[in-house]
């Protein structure tokens, strides 16, 4: 919702691709060609080729443990939200991030199995989950209607009270080009979604559904109107278990030293040997000894 980055890998490592070495030629120019080996060579020993290696070192490690973890639906699932979420920007933010369709979908990827090395690595006490439990919101589904000024915003609020319908002026006076031929539709969210305005969140949770705020709410991209169209109830402790460790291993994405922990745990366990000796301690910050092989 007007937010501009696509997604920020959660993972300690960068996800690009490297080259396969070999002869195999890359460019040629009239001052001779450049094959994959002198690519390659020239690529291994600065810091973007080793965090390319790093990053592909881990995302084999991780799929081999945990692929069966994450779906290509649910890949796919992300990267429709995301589309949904940006409408007709989705193309040029792609673009403008160096991205394209495969590339995204594997950024999606690599983070779901890094999620799931942290799920299975870290421990949940009840005391945490308890904690967790209050700030806990299922997904809700709203509509919204985003202008510019406050006076704007009242006006909105005093023609539904009349009768409107928030489609028709979502589409009449809303800001928001991803949405507003939408009815206003905001991707579904929960408590933890870091995209959406935390003001907009709390003002949201507040209502039932169908309800609509009745005074404008500020937020970071303006003054918004929000509709509520599906608020599940939030039930008992015990009947989101799951969710509550879902969220907390999300929380756990942002936090360093449990990222390093974990991976340093799957890439000990993951049989990896370096095989350039020019690169046998590019994994020395998370194993205590490098792998070697002559």
């Amino acid at each position: 919702m007007n937010k501009k980055v696509l997604v920020g890998l959660a993972g300690a490592l960068l996800s690009v691709s490297l080259v396969a070495c070999g002869d195999k030629t890359v460019a040629v120019t009239n001052g001779g060609k450049i094959t994959q080996s002198e690519y390659y060579s020239s690529m291994k020993n600065t810091s973007n080729g080793k965090q390319v290696l790093q990053q592909m070192i881990l995302d084999k490690v991780l799929n081999k443990e945990y692929g069966s973890k994450v779906s290509s639906s649910e890949v796919n699932a992300q990267y429709n939200q995301y589309k949904s979420q940006y409408g007709s920007e989705f193309e040029t933010l792609l673009e403008q991030q160096g991205l394209t369709t495969t590339s995204f979908k594997n950024q999606l990827k690599s983070n779901l199995l890094l999620k799931a090395a942290v799920r299975a690595n870290i421990s949940y006490s009840t005391a945490d989950l308890k904690k967790q439990f209050k700030s806990y919101q299922p997904k809700v589904t709203v509509n919204e209607i985003l202008v510019s000024d406050k006076k704007t915003a009242e006006k909105v609020i005093s023609e539904l009270k009349d009768g409107k319908k928030f489609s028709d002026l979502a589409k009449k006076y809303s800001k928001d080009t991803s949405n507003k031929n939408k009815s206003g539709r905001v991707t579904p969210f929960d408590n933890t979604d870091s995209s959406i305005d935390s003001a907009f969140r709390k003002a949201a949770y507040k209502l039932s559904n169908g309800e609509y705020t009745k005074t404008p709410v500020k937020t970071q991209y303006g003054y918004q109107i929000i509709q509520m169209v599906n608020h599940p109830k939030k039930g008992s402790y015990n009947d989101h278990i799951n969710d509550l460790k879902d969220q907390i291993a999300t929380s756990k994405l942002s936090d360093s030293t449990t990222l390093k922990n974990v991976v340093t745990k799957v890439l000990k366990n993951g049989g990896v040997e370096i095989k350039d000796k020019d690169l046998q301690n590019i994994l020395s910050s998370y194993l205590t000894s490098s792998s070697s092989s002559k």
